[in-house]
């Protein structure tokens, strides 16, 4: 496949914290190195970060640095982090920092010179506040990423994914595709609300992945490579 093919990246939003945004983008990442492509993971805003040797630290933020195949500093995986784990607009409050969509913007387009593709990963669900009346959905429409929705497969959760594709396409941006992801051991009726979903999401099913499964790499690849952009 020509270099041409590849998209130039996805961005990661889930229908809320902890369901699974990070495994998903590294699989993500993974499963188009294995295709061949040079790949950038991006965690343009996080909160909740350690600081190591001087320097804030996110987990998930590192996660996709050690899943790129291009070296990245942990700056520009991570432009923005902040250590308490709280709202980002507030976090960025509290550091006396605005947090700026151009230089996010400018961010990506440097490691889009560099990889095929890059996978940007949000900070919680897709409306998330980051200051001066702008949210999360702001950064991907400065993007213009085609999106891919993080459903953690949990009571509510139907209710949580309609919510949040509509909010997608409010901004003008298209829904890829979705992932369900087991966000605790079981569910009642997980099988039927998965087909729920899968009825009314406009979009194609990249994996259901069950409590503690590996995603399927070869699977998720080749459903992105058959994306058309």
């Amino acid at each position: 496949m020509s270099a041409q093919r590849w998209p130039k990246g996805f961005f990661v939003t889930g229908t809320d914290t902890g369901v699974g945004k990070t495994r998903i983008a590294v699989a993500l990442l993974r499963a188009l190195a294995g295709a061949g492509a040079r790949v950038a993971g991006m965690k343009p805003i996080a909160s909740g970060c350690t600081r190591i040797d001087g320097r804030l630290v996110n987990e998930d933020a590192r996660a996709l640095q050690q899943a790129s195949t291009i070296e990245l500093s942990a700056d520009e995986v991570n432009p923005y982090a902040f250590a308490p784990a709280i709202a980002p607009h507030v976090a960025a409050r509290q550091a006396g920092v605005v947090i700026d969509i151009s230089r996010l913007v400018a961010g990506f387009e440097r490691l889009a010179a560099r990889a095929d593709c890059v996978v940007v990963e949000g900070a919680g669900g897709w409306l998330v506040p980051i200051g001066d009346g702008k949210t999360l959905a702001d950064v991907a429409a400065a993007l213009a990423l085609p999106v891919i929705l993080v459903v953690g497969m949990r009571l509510g959760c139907i209710n949580h994914a309609l919510l949040t594709a509509q909010a997608i396409a409010a901004s003008g941006l298209r829904l890829a595709g979705w992932v369900a992801n087991d966000a605790q051991p079981a569910m009642d009726e997980r099988a039927a609300t998965a087909a729920t979903l899968a009825e009314r999401l406009q979009a194609p099913l990249l994996a259901d992945l069950g409590w503690g499964a590996v995603p399927n790499l070869e699977s998720i690849a080749s459903h992105c490579l058959a994306i058309s952009f």
